[in-house]
């Protein structure tokens, strides 16, 4: 498709999207076709470029190469309209700890010009949602680390986005705020058709992703829906300790091919489904190994699996 046609369908378009940083090169060449309401996940450890990339796209910073355009606008050309369509909740809360709750909705409503019974009205049905109502006259430097995370998404999405931008937005939250917060994503995109653009070391919460990209030294490495690349791995993967794990993983590796680490467990993808198999093969380790075992992979075996096999087959030779 040729990237001068705006496709109306996609939400984001990037072709060649690249940042360096001196001699550094944070994103290489990245591609992207995102459709209007899908909730995309970008996932990578750290330093794999997913923040530039969210910089790029909300035009934080400039591309060194490369197009984008993000609601149909040139990120490079167009940044006031990117800006007007995409709500962003970064890792770093943007919050005023010296206003109140309500001050700081305020702020970030009239920073998109919205009319005042407007700001009024939204900002008590977020509120309301994310249990502060009895906090919006309290400073935001009373509040705690969830109520405090929870008033930033509120804070994005006050204007009602086309596109959200999310940069690990649950870090550090317990499990009743990660899970307040989500309903509530979840809300924006079944009622108003909301993009989601998301990175998160949670990747359970990037499982209900329809489509995930794995970021590797600033080049996409794996992409696709998260049950499908879960599902490529095969039927189990073997879970494998033992104090001797070099002269295991050679001995293994024949048979079960390329090994990756899990901490101290070294792990195999098993594409057969016959457990029988399994059964022998732990028989026959007997004594070799302290612990074997098997389980149903998940995206978290994806990660580990993009991430640690060419470290381990760089370790071995």
């Amino acid at each position: 498709m040729r990237r001068d046609i705006v496709d109306t369908s996609l939400a984001i378009q990037a072709e060649g999207l690249t940042k360096r940083y001196g001699n550094t090169l944070a994103v290489d060449g990245l591609n992207l076709d995102i459709p209007t309401g899908q909730f995309f996940g970008l996932l990578g450890p750290n330093g794999s470029g997913k923040t530039s990339t969210i910089h790029m796209l909300s035009t934080l910073i400039r591309p060194s190469q490369g197009t984008a355009r993000v609601a149909g606008h040139d990120v490079k050309h167009a940044g006031l309209q990117v800006r007007a369509a995409i709500g962003v909740v970064f890792q770093e809360s943007a919050l005023d700890r010296t206003l109140s709750v309500a001050e700081n909705l305020r702020f970030a409503g009239l920073l998109h010009n919205l009319p005042i019974a407007q700001i009024n009205e939204r900002s008590s049905e977020l509120l309301e949602l994310f249990g502060l109502k009895e906090k919006r006259h309290q400073p935001v430097s009373e509040l705690s680390g969830g109520q405090r995370r929870a008033l930033d998404i509120a804070r994005g999405v006050i204007h009602r986005p086309q596109i959200l931008f999310l940069d690990e937005p649950t870090i550090g939250l317990d499990v009743p705020n990660r899970r307040n917060i989500w309903r509530f994503i979840e809300r924006l995109r079944t009622e108003l058709n909301v993009t989601v653009f998301l990175t998160t070391h949670y990747l359970e919460e990037a499982v209900d992703c329809d489509k995930v990209a794995f970021i590797k030294q600033g080049r996409i490495v794996k992409i696709g829906p998260p049950h499908d690349l879960i599902d490529s791995l095969g039927a189990y993967i073997i879970e494998i300790e033992g104090e001797n794990l070099s002269a295991l993983i050679a001995s293994l590796s024949p048979r079960l091919g390329p090994c990756f680490m899990d901490g101290d467990k070294a792990c195999f993808r098993f594409t057969g489904k016959d457990i029988a198999s399994l059964v022998m093969l732990q028989a026959e380790l007997g004594d070799k190994v302290t612990g074997m075992r098997w389980r149903r992979p998940n995206l978290n075996d994806v990660f580990l699996w993009v991430n640690e096999t060419e470290l381990w087959q760089t370790r071995k030779t």
